[in-house]
């Protein structure tokens, strides 16, 4: 991850947090207004935010809105069910991808490591696929596409995917779900645990790089 990369993100979270405080102050939006439209939905609701995440490697669906939108609405622990759920559903759809349309989708969406990652991924897939959802180098739906090229068993990369991404995704639900409560204190601290992991992402890039022989 490129030090641009690291504001890039924080700048993400922060204009989404200044949005969602803007229109609930604005349009006097209470706390329960949004989850409970979104809730309305009922079971519906949870399907509809995992069918996008689905297809998002396909439509290009921002779905790190998805994963804020998801915990603002179900709190932190169903959120990160959901989330887990419909990002491991993502990854699916790109591991697919690549396994079927191969060399054309890892080139519509070109990294710098796609090709050393191809290689060595072949030997380690399991390893390879968990560090690089813990500590993104590449990009979520690239990492899905090489794992699908290079016939990772799915087993092992749904595993990889879930586990590696865990820390990343408890750090949107937390963001999510205090934005959905309005408490300055809690937002205060779910921005610090998020900008704690891009810092920490940021620190350890090059000794992971290096680690992979990337």
């Amino acid at each position: 991850m490129k030090f641009k990369n690291l504001f890039r993100a924080l700048f993400f979270v922060l204009l989404f947090v200044g949005l969602a405080w803007f229109v609930r102050r604005q349009f006097d939006v209470s706390a329960d207004h949004i989850p409970s439209y979104i809730l309305s939905f009922g079971i519906y609701g949870p399907l509809i935010f995992m069918g996008l995440y689905a297809v998002g490697p396909i439509i290009a669906f921002p779905t790190s809105v998805l994963s804020l939108a998801a915990a603002f609405a179900y709190g932190i622990w169903p959120g990160m069910l959901y989330i887990v759920i419909g990002a491991t559903a993502a990854g699916i759809t790109g591991y697919i991808m690549g396994r079927f349309f191969g060399d054309s989708v890892v080139k519509f969406q070109e990294s710098k490591w796609s090709e050393k990652i191809y290689y060595r991924m072949k030997d380690k897939g399991f390893l390879y696929v968990f560090v690089l959802r813990l500590i993104p180098l590449v990009g979520f739906d690239i990492l899905s596409y090489l794992a699908g090229m290079t016939r990772v068993k799915l087993g092992s990369f749904v595993v990889a995917t879930v586990f590696g991404m865990l820390p990343g995704t408890f750090a949107y639900s937390l963001v999510g779900t205090s934005l959905a409560s309005g408490d300055r204190t809690l937002i205060l601290i779910a921005l610090s645990v998020f900008a704690l992991l891009l810092v920490l992402t940021f620190l350890f890039r090059n000794k992971v790089r290096s680690w992979l022989n990337l």
